[in-house]
Order: structure tokens, then C-alpha cells, then sequence
């Protein structure tokens, strides 16, 4: 009996205990801040952002924007300016200032549907009017007078002319190192930048013959791009063997000169291809566990 008697308080004492917790007050803690709702006031933060109410207009206490490499636009209350938007940035549609800021000198602010997928939200972006490309007189070529305008904010005195600068051919992507298997397909990429145009061929091993020639089993394809006056070229290999293993060579020339770009390819039988990927493997396991091991503190 005195045992049910001695639950039955406890059970009383801890009910009553549970119903102060809530109503519980720090004597050392503000009022207001014991009722603060954090996320509450966070939406609240947002939204007085969003929907801010313009004052008075006094220029006088306007912040003065500095580094504005596209320009002054007006702020979202028409009083202050501030730095517009670059080429690429998100931007607001239309001439209001709202959330993400206008364009610049030279911009406009359009939506890119090539680079939304199905159902996904688009975003504006800011375009420059004019593509065609330039030639500084620091011997670069802006690809548009945007990109001219952004690189004479830092270099007082720059000067452009029509057209790209006359230069020797540049390799943007060279030929990367390959490893594959016997039998296989293997493709090697060239992109080059160049003034006149370039031509791009292939060789291997340091011979003078230019690839193809009369192998059937390697092809060669170039095209323009992916940009104004860049060339891609492709050397394919159909069904490797060993033979195929050695260094290949992209050479761009143009009148102006010519570079290259080497690349080594390996082609190995099935075994020694698993124990090949085995030790890399190995490797890359055995440098994150370094990484782990770091102590960072």
C-alpha cells in the first residue's frame, strides 16, 4: 500500500514539474528574446526585404558605388546608384530594380530557354548586344565590346579596333594522356584559337607522316568552334592494339606560326589492363586515406 502511495507522488510530482517547463523564465533573460520565434522572424526578415517601403530620397547620403565595371544603375527606389549587372549575371526583367539588379552599358536582360530543362525554373541572365569581336591594343581580342568594356575598367588607356588581333594559333584544350584496353574505341580532342583561321593535323611518334594517311582504322574530323574562330579536331582510333600505343602530336598553323600538343596513349591486353586500373585504384585509395590522416587541428 505505502508503495502505490510513494508512485502516485512521484507521478503527481513530474506531471506538475512538465506543466512549469513552458512557462519557465530565466530571471537573466530579456523578455522579448524569451519569445522570439526564430524562424517567424526570419520570414519576416525576407519579406521587409522584398517589399521594402522607398523613404525620402536625400542623394546626399547615397552610398558611392565603387569598381562598377558595367556601369551605374538606379537602386530598386530610383534615388541611389549602384553597379549594374555584368555580362552573365542574373538580372531583373523589364526597368525596375526588384530583387537581382539591372544590366549595364551595352546589356540586356533576356531568358536563355536552351539551358532550362523541362520543367525548370528560368533565369534571366544579362546579354551583351553585340558579339562582334575586338582587337585591344594590348594584343587581345575581347570577343564582344562588353568584355572590352569590363577589361578597360582595369587597364586605363585600352583601345580597340574591328576584328580579332592577328595571332599565332592558341591550343584552349589539348590532347589529354589516355590508357584503354585492346579492342577498343579511342578518341583524342585538339581546340584551337587562332587569326587567321588554323589548320590542325596529327602525327605520331615524331614521323613526318600526317594522320590518318592510308591507316583505315584512324580518322581524323575537325569543325568550327565551340567559339568564333576556334577549330576542334578528333582523332579516332577504331578497335586499338598495341601497335597503336605512342605519342600523338596536335599541330596548329596558321601564317603567323604554329604550336603543338603532345599526348601519350597506352593500349593494353585485358590482364594487364585490371592490373593497370587495380594500382590506380590503390593509389587513389591510399592518397584519400593520407588526406584522412591530416591533422587539422
Amino acid at each position: 500500500m505505502l508503495m502505490h502511495i510513494v508512485t502516485f507522488a512521484v507521478l503527481v510530482l513530474s506531471i506538475r514539474a512538465a506543466d512549469g517547463f513552458p512557462n519557465y523564465k530565466d530571471d537573466y533573460m530579456d523578455e522579448d528574446l524569451a519569445t522570439f520565434d526564430y524562424y517567424k522572424g526570419t520570414e519576416e526578415f525576407d519579406e521587409g526585404n522584398r517589399t521594402q517601403e522607398c523613404e525620402e530620397c536625400v542623394p546626399e547620403l547615397c552610398p558611392l558605388p565603387l569598381g562598377c565595371r558595367a556601369g551605374l544603375v538606379q537602386d530598386s527606389c530610383g534615388c541611389c546608384s549602384q553597379c549594374a549587372n555584368l555580362e552573365g549575371q542574373t538580372c531583373d526583367l523589364g526597368q525596375r530594380n526588384v530583387y537581382y539588379g539591372l544590366c549595364g552599358e551595352n546589356l540586356e536582360c533576356k531568358l536563355d530557354r536552351s539551358d532550362g530543362a523541362d520543367g525548370e525554373e528560368l533565369e534571366a541572365q544579362c546579354v551583351c548586344l553585340s558579339q562582334k569581336p575586338l582587337c585591344g591594343s594590348d594584343g587581345q581580342t575581347y570577343m564582344n565590346i562588353c568584355k572590352y568594356k569590363e577589361a578597360g575598367f582595369s587597364k586605363p588607356g585600352l583601345n580597340v579596333s574591328d576584328g580579332p588581333c592577328k595571332t599565332v594559333p592558341i591550343i584552349k584544350v589539348p590532347p589529354h594522356n589516355l590508357v584503354n584496353v585492346t579492342g577498343s574505341s579511342i578518341a583524342f580532342l585538339c581546340e584551337v584559337f587562332a587569326f587567321p583561321m588554323a589548320l590542325v593535323e596529327w602525327r605520331k611518334d615524331g614521323k613526318e607522316i600526317i594522320l590518318p594517311g592510308d591507316d583505315p582504322h584512324i580518322s581524323v574530323q575537325s569543325r568550327g568552334g565551340p567559339q568564333k574562330y576556334e577549330l576542334s579536331s578528333w582523332l579516332q582510333i577504331e578497335e586499338a592494339s598495341q601497335m597503336d600505343s605512342g605519342t600523338y602530336r596536335c599541330i596548329a598553323r596558321n601564317e603567323l606560326g604554329h604550336v603543338s600538343a603532345t599526348a601519350i596513349l597506352g593500349v593494353l591486353p585485358p590482364d594487364e589492363m585490371s592490373t593497370y586500373l587495380e594500382q590506380n585504384l590503390n593509389e587513389m585509395s591510399y592518397d584519400q586515406l593520407q588526406d584522412y590522416d591530416r591533422d587539422y587541428y
